[in-house]
Order: C-alpha cells, then structure tokens, then sequence
C-alpha cells in the first residue's frame, strides 16, 4: 500500500493539467450558487413567491451539494475517481436544463436539489483525488488553490450572471450553467484519467464504508475540522442567501453595482485563500485557522451591528469583505487537517467534509429572510452565531494535543 501511494503522489501521475482540471471541477458549488443570485429577487417576483421560499432554491442546492458528496465520495473509494465523475457531470448538465423549464418554484426547489446532487460529485472528487496525487506541502499548496479558484469561481459566477440577466431572464441563466457543465464534461471525458489505482480502492460495500466512518468520527482531530468549516461556512452561505436581498434591497444597489460588490469581496477570497495555503504551509495549520475564525467573526459582528443600527453602506462591504475573507482563511488548515490522515478513504473523508459546508449552509440559509426583504438583523445574527459556533468546536475538539495511539 505504501509503495502504491507513493507512486500515486509522484510528479508524473500529480501533473499540471490533471491539477488545473480538479481546481476546475470545484467550481460546481460556487458556480451553481451564484450565477443567478442577481436575478433571485426577479426570478422571486415572476413565480410570484416568498422570498423565504425563493430562498429555497439556495437552501436545496447547498443540501444536494451535500448529500451528493456523501453518496459520491463512497462510492469513488470503491468504484474509482472517473466513472462517478462522469456519471455526476452528465446528470448536471441534464438537470441544469430542467431548472430553465420549472413552471413553479416548489419545482424549481426539487430540480435545484437534483442540481446539488449530481454537482457535489465533481467537488468531492476533486479533493479526493488531490489527495491521491499530492501529500505533504504540495497537499497544502493544492488545497489552498482550490480555495483561490472557489473564490475566482464566485467572482465570475456574479459578473457574469449581472452581465447575462442584461440580455436574459434567469431561465437563461440556467441554460448558462447547462452549457458550463457540458464544457467541463468534454474536458473530463478527454483529460481526467484514474487516479486510484485498483489496489488501493476499499471494498466490502455498506459495511466497509460505515466502519470509515467511525474510524473517522473517533478522530476529535477530523471531527473538529468538520465542525470548524462546517459552520463557517454556514456563515459564509447565509451572506450568499441573504447578501443580495441588504445590498439591493436595503441599500439600493443596482444588480450590476451589486455585482461589484459581490465581486470585491469574493476577489478577496481568492486572496485570503492564496495567503492561506502558504501561511498554514510555512507558519501554522492551527494559527492560520484561528486567524479565520477571527476574522470570520469580525465580520459577523459587523453585520450585528448594521442590523441594531444604521450604518454606510462601506462598513457593511468590509465586514462582508472580512466574513468571506475569513472563511478563505479557514478552509487550507482545516482540510488538510480533516484529510492528511486518511489516504486509504479521501472520498469518505473528503465527503463528510463537503457535505458538512453545504449542510450546514443550507440550514441556516432560509433563516436570513424571516423578517422579510429589508432586514439586515437576521444575517447578522446568523453570521455571528456561525463564527461563535466555530470557535467554540475547534476549543473543544482542536486545542487539547491529540493523545498517542
């Protein structure tokens, strides 16, 4: 086995273009996400919803996103990392054009579910699959470049859709993604080879994938990971559900100047999560993290305060700014963390690690909006929440030293 994982991370198999392609397919979530977050409030008002319920959409995808990591994750443990790929990548494509012909939202809601699904395929084997070719800093350099490439991701998904929703309404939109994801099928089919080599896939069906798991959930090292990202993240998607609605509802902002908006602070994830990986490679995994979280929490604050009181509109930027920027910082530490551990089943670990950010985001997501369109309270409680909720799991489970096996 360890000559075997040997030679899966060696420079030959751990190539330039397989790397490029695995950032690539990580741009499922954010892609999905928000290419047609600026024409939520129009899409909420044509099918003549709530806009609790418009916010569904979101809530259903991040909970496909989830539940598609835990079911994909699994099986490309057992299976091999390229035909759950393209399995996932194909019913994207497909179901992406059924979100474009939803007459109703409670469809659109079930179709955006589906969405998730077959979309958390392409996530959970990116990082896998990193694992299979990288280790060591080049494990830590790799996951920091996914971080950057999410967040580029989330730069262009909002410019492009406040560009597109110009010439289109949001069923285009869909029909966008649609297109996206068949390019990214093309490039799999062609440039995506196995990274798993057969005797080193696990076996034994149900039961060997639930004793994973409890090897993996008797780790406090992995589970605090989990936790820590998890609910971070959960802070990270109420901003995304609940972003669109402050910035233009309550502050006026155009769909296009929102945009701009939406892309200043995701350009500053993509910055946060560079500095990230190389900080938490040259300094500290643990003080990288706590960083994060502090600067997470600094952002939530933020928008605690700009919902008991009325504030610019630049002090929310920063602290919308510092929440995502915080977020980026999180993720390079505690994915290594979670994952560094476990190359015998990176799909199982890498997919209780995804499926707990989106989870965990989908929860929490409607609850931005229960007090309607004009209120920043909910999304500063939330946020806020999340952070605290973060910094007490990496407390309880990360600062005491893990114990001698």
């Amino acid at each position: 086995m360890t000559a075997t994982l040997a030679a899966t991370a060696s420079p030959t198999r751990a190539s330039t273009r397989l790397g490029v392609l695995l950032m690539v397919l990580t741009v499922f979530g954010p892609i999905s996400m928000d290419l047609y977050l600026p024409a939520l409030p129009a899409l909420t008002d044509e099918l003549r919803a709530a806009t609790s319920t418009a916010q569904l959409t979101v809530t259903a995808c991040l909970i496909g996103l989830a539940g598609g990591q835990l079911i994909a994750g699994p099986l490309s443990d057992r299976f091999g990392r390229r035909r759950p790929l393209l399995i996932g990548v194909t019913a994207y494509v497909i179901v992406s054009v059924l979100c474009a012909m939803s007459p109703t939202v409670e469809l659109l809601v079930l179709a955006r579910l589906v969405q998730g699904l077959s979309g958390g395929v392409g996530i959970v084997i990116a990082q896998a699959a990193g694992r299979d070719v990288y280790e060591g800093g080049a494990l830590i350099r790799f996951y920091g470049r996914l971080t950057v490439i999410g967040g580029l991701a989330a730069v262009a998904g909002p410019l492009l859709g406040g560009a597109l929703t110009t010439v289109m309404d949001w069923r285009g939109l869909f029909l966008v993604l649609a297109g996206i994801g068949a390019a990214i099928l093309l490039w799999v089919a062609l440039g995506f080879g196995e990274t798993l080599a057969s005797e080193a896939r696990t076996t034994g069906g149900f039961g060997r994938v639930a004793a994973d798991m409890r090897v993996l959930f008797s780790d406090r090292r992995f589970v605090g990971a989990v936790l820590v990202q998890g609910c971070v993240n959960a802070a990270l998607f109420a901003y995304l559900s609940g972003a669109t609605y402050v910035l233009q509802g309550v502050y006026g902002l155009t769909p296009f100047q929102y945009t701009l908006a939406f892309g200043l602070n995701s350009a500053g994830f993509a910055l946060f999560g560079y500095l990230a990986g190389r900080t938490s490679e040259r300094w500290s995994l643990p003080g990288t993290l706590i960083v994060g979280v502090v600067m997470a929490g600094m952002g939530g604050l933020g928008l605690f305060t700009a919902g008991l009181t009325s504030v610019p509109l630049v002090f929310v930027i920063v602290s919308l700014l510092l929440l995502v920027g915080g977020t980026a910082v999180t993720s390079p530490p505690s994915t290594t963390i979670a994952l560094s551990d476990y190359p015998q089943f990176a799909g199982t670990a890498s997919s209780i690690l995804g499926a707990a950010r989106f989870a965990f985001g989908g929860a929490v997501a409607p609850l931005v909006g229960v007090a309607g369109a004009l209120n920043i309270l909910p999304l500063g409680i939330v946020t806020t929440g999340s952070v605290a909720l973060a910094a007490l799991a990496g407390l309880v489970f990360l600062a005491r030293p893990r114990r001698a096996s």
